[in-house]
C-alpha cells in the first residue's frame, strides 16, 4: 500500500460509507417488512422515528458517494508520478487489476445514489411517506454494489506497488497502436462520431423541452438522457479530447482533469453526471404523479429535474462546441481518424 493522504481519504470514505449504509439497510429491511402507516402500534412508531434518522444518514452517505467518484479520479491523477510509465490517472488505474473495475462501479453507484436522493426528496414532500418502500427497495439494490465497490477499492489501493511499470494513456487510448476497449473507442472515426454526438444531443434536448412545456414523453426523455450520457463519454475519447489537447492522436479522457488543462474535465464530467441523474430521475418519479399526497408537488419536482437536465446537457454541448471552435487543431477527416 502507498501511504498518501488522498489514498487514506478514499479508504476512510469507503469504509465509513459502507458501514453506515449497512446499518441503514438493516433498518430498511425492517421497514420493508413491517411498515404500515395506518397502524398505531409501538413497532410502527419506532419505525417512523427510525426513518428520520436513516433518511438523514443516507443523504450524507450518498452525498459522500457522489463526491467519492471525483476524489477517486483526483487520487489516481495525484499518484501518477509514483509509477513508471504513468502520465495521468489512466496509467495509475492500470497499476493492478482493480483500478478500472472500481471506476466503473463508482460511475454506476454515482447514478444509483443520485436516483435514491431524487426519490428520497420526493418522498419527504408527502405527508404519509408514500414512496418509503420504493426507496428502501432501491437501497437494497444499491447496498451490494457499494459494498463491492469498497472491497474493490481496498484491493486496488492496498495492492499498489511503486515498482510496477504501467502503460501510459497513449497506449491505453491509442487509436492505432493500443489494444482494449479504450483503443477501440479512440479508433472510432471523428467526423461520424461528431454527427452522432450532436444529433443525439439535439434529439435529447428537444425531447426534454417537449416534456417540460407539454408534459409528454417523460419516459422517452429519461431513456434518451441515459443514451446521450453514454454517447457523450464515448465522444470525449473519440473526438472531443483531440480539440482540447490540440493533438490528433491524444484521446485520453483523464488528462483533461489535470492542472495544465485548467481542470476542465471536472466541469465537463460534473455537467454530464448531473444531467444523467436528473434526466433519468424524471423517469423514476413519473409513475408516482398520481399518488394522492404528491399530486400538488410532484409535477413541479419532475419539471425542475427535466429543466435542470436539459440545461446541464446544453451547457456541456456549448462547452464542447467552444473548445472545438477555439482550438487550433485542424482535422483532416479524410486522412486522420
Amino acid at each position: 500500500m502507498i501511504l498518501h493522504p488522498t489514498v487514506i481519504a478514499n479508504l476512510l470514505a469507503a469504509y465509513i460509507g459502507s458501514f453506515m449504509l449497512l446499518y441503514a439497510a438493516y433498518y430498511g429491511v425492517q421497514i420493508l417488512r413491517h411498515w404500515n402507516i395506518e397502524s398505531g402500534d409501538e413497532l410502527q412508531l419506532i419505525l417512523e422515528r427510525k426513518t428520520y434518522l436513516i433518511s438523514t444518514l443516507l443523504i450524507y452517505v450518498f452525498g459522500l458517494q457522489l463526491l467519492s467518484l471525483f476524489l477517486y479520479v483526483f487520487t489516481a491523477d495525484a499518484l501518477c508520478p509514483l509509477f513508471v510509465g504513468a502520465m495521468c490517472a489512466a496509467g495509475t488505474l492500470n497499476v493492478n487489476a482493480f483500478g478500472y473495475p472500481t471506476l466503473i462501479l463508482k460511475v454506476i453507484n454515482f447514478i444509483l445514489a443520485g436516483l435514491w436522493l431524487v426519490l428520497n426528496y420526493a418522498d419527504n414532500k408527502g405527508y404519509d411517506y408514500p414512496l418509503i418502500k420504493k426507496k428502501y427497495w432501491l437501497l437494497a439494490v444499491i447496498t451490494p454494489f457499494i459494498v463491492l465497490e469498497t472491497l474493490l477499492a481496498s484491493a486496488y489501493f492496498l495492492d499498489m506497488r511503486a515498482d510496477v511499470i504501467v502503460s501510459c494513456c497513449g497506449s491505453l487510448f491509442g487509436d492505432k497502436s493500443g489494444s482494449g476497449l479504450g483503443s477501440e473507442i479512440a479508433s472510432l472515426p471523428a467526423r461520424p462520431m461528431m454527427w452522432v454526438f450532436y444529433v443525439a444531443m439535439l434529439i435529447t434536448l428537444g425531447s426534454g423541452l417537449l416534456f417540460y412545456f407539454k408534459g409528454v414523453g417523460g419516459y422517452l426523455y429519461a431513456v434518451l438522457s441515459l443514451v446521450t450520457f453514454i454517447i457523450s463519454l464515448i465522444s470525449i475519447i473519440s473526438f472531443i479530447s483531440l480539440y482540447i489537447y490540440e493533438l490528433p492522436t491524444h484521446h485520453c479522457p483523464f488528462c483533461i482533469v489535470m492542472e495544465e488543462y485548467g481542470y476542465i474535465g471536472y466541469w465537463m464530467y460534473l455537467l454530464l453526471f448531473g444531467a444523467v441523474v436528473t434526466g433519468v430521475g424524471v423517469g423514476v418519479l413519473i409513475p408516482f404523479r398520481h399518488v394522492e399526497s404528491l399530486k400538488l408537488v410532484l409535477n413541479g419536482i419532475v419539471n425542475r429535474l427535466a429543466l435542470g437536465s436539459v440545461l446541464m446537457y446544453a451547457a456541456f454541448t456549448m462547452f464542447v462546441s467552444y473548445e472545438i471552435v477555439t482550438s487550433s487543431l485542424v482535422m483532416s477527416y479524410e486522412v486522420v481518424y
